[in-house]
């Protein structure tokens, strides 16, 4: 059973590493719906199985954060 990856949103600094090494599993959403601006976006699991495991976990591992985790 393949692992699925998730990231806790309160922890997470909206820094866009995971979304740069891993874009085909994560990506930016606005974490204040309505609010116009960069400065709220957060890092999401919007594809859990868009990438191998190895490549999550180099995401997991370049989090400054420390809040990608395997759920």
């Amino acid at each position: 059973m393949p692992r699925i990856p998730a990231i806790d949103p309160e922890c997470c600094i909206g820094c866009e590493v995971c979304t740069q090494l891993c874009p085909q599993v994560f990506r930016m959403q606005d974490d204040q719906p309505g609010h116009a601006g960069h400065a709220h976006e957060k890092a999401i699991v919007h594809n859990p199985a868009g990438a191998a495991e190895e490549q999550i976990e180099t995401a997991m591992d370049s989090c400054p954060a420390a809040c990608i985790y395997w759920a």
